[in-house]
């Protein structure tokens, strides 16, 4: 994470190895400050005063023994001493994933890692906006969009493996989890053969936390007892959609991802499976995002009444789209009561 602090022109001393440094020194010098280094404290004044007097030193705990006589003596004159995590081991790749967009449901896990990476390949549905102040990693965009992909999934691949031999700590930001629908398999498949450490770090899916921002759970006591994710970024076959339909008529909860596109199929294909025309659909749009919306209709009224959405958006299909509409109203009404609430205390 980027320092918060302004330190334009301060003299800061960053100790500690090269290796275990060099986030700290990317970190300090993003923030202004001019950045000195002192690898070993066999480097360091044994005695006396310290030839420069630095406004801050930035100790990196990089495991050599020796560096505490300095960072004491530090103390003793008056200067700061901040403690700086070690960068993590270089050469290696980690999937991370960003969750639907926002940083505030990033886990601790993925802000540690980017944090330490050297460079960060992402995608457009990551929260990329906020990577500058989360990582002072060099930012690629391989992000690709419907119909449009500047650079291709084994280009990707490429890439990182690329990144990961020269030595450099590597994360690949993708939106929601690496592991639903973000081909994260693949790429660990790609450095497994290349010969280079992977792990992934799990992300907030799409699937669960774009409803739940409309205020609609994917199950429900007495409602819906299972759930089920489906891709929509290619039309369904026939049997997929006889499939759904028995689903949703044994009170499961059905989840598209990347759908607007095959909306109409998806309505069509479910109506002639045997879905009833009235079962509730939802559209969220841009969850988490500035302009989310969410649109309701039944499954004969959705192709029209979400003519005008557009991706990113997130499908819902079953009886737990009444439970956020019934809930809704109840807030509504809560709402409009601490209004006229206040209006009369105020008069």
């Amino acid at each position: 994470m980027q320092l918060s602090i302004d330190l334009t022109g301060r003299e800061v001393l960053v100790t500690g190895s090269d290796h275990a440094a060099r986030q700290a020194v990317r970190r300090f010098e993003a923030a202004g400050a001019l950045v000195s280094r002192l690898s070993t404290p066999a480097g360091a004044p044994h005695d006396g005063p310290l030839p420069e007097r630095p406004f801050l030193v930035a100790a990196v705990d990089d495991g050599q023994p020796g560096w505490e006589a300095l960072l004491e003596r530090c103390r003793e004159n008056g200067i700061p001493v901040s403690a700086e995590p070690a960068a993590g081991p270089a050469g290696h790749v980690t999937l991370v994933g960003g969750g639907p967009g926002t940083t505030e449901l990033l886990t601790v896990a993925a802000v540690k890692a980017l944090r330490d990476a050297d460079v960060v390949f992402y995608d457009r549905l990551a929260p990329y906006q906020e990577l500058p102040s989360l990582s002072t990693a060099e930012l690629v965009d391989v992000g690709k969009r419907p119909g449009h992909h500047p650079v291709s999934q084994s280009g990707i691949e490429e890439l990182m493996v690329a990144a990961a031999l020269a030595g450099k700590s590597v994360v690949r930001l993708k939106g929601g989890d690496p592991y639903v629908f973000g081909r994260g398999g693949e790429e660990v498949a790609a450095c497994v053969k290349a010969g280079i450490p992977v792990r992934v770090i799990s992300g907030v899916t799409s699937a669960i936390s774009v409803p739940a921002a409309a205020g609609i759970p994917v199950t429900h006591r007495e409602v819906s007892h299972m759930f089920t994710v489906v891709s929509g970024h290619a039309p369904l076959t026939e049997k997929e959609h006889t499939h759904l339909a028995g689903l949703a008529g044994l009170g499961g909860t059905i989840v598209v991802l990347m759908g607007i596109g095959t909306l109409r199929q998806l309505a069509a294909g479910l109506r002639r499976a045997g879905m009833r025309p009235d079962m509730p659909m939802a559209v969220i749009e841009r969850g988490y995002r500035p302009g989310q919306r969410t649109t309701i209709a039944e499954l004969g009224t959705i192709t029209t009444a979400a003519a005008d959405c557009t991706n990113p958006a997130v499908l819902v299909i079953g009886d737990v789209v009444r439970v956020a509409e019934a809930n809704r109203g109840c807030a509504e009404a809560t709402a409009e009561l601490d209004r006229l609430a206040a209006s009369l205390t105020g008069a």
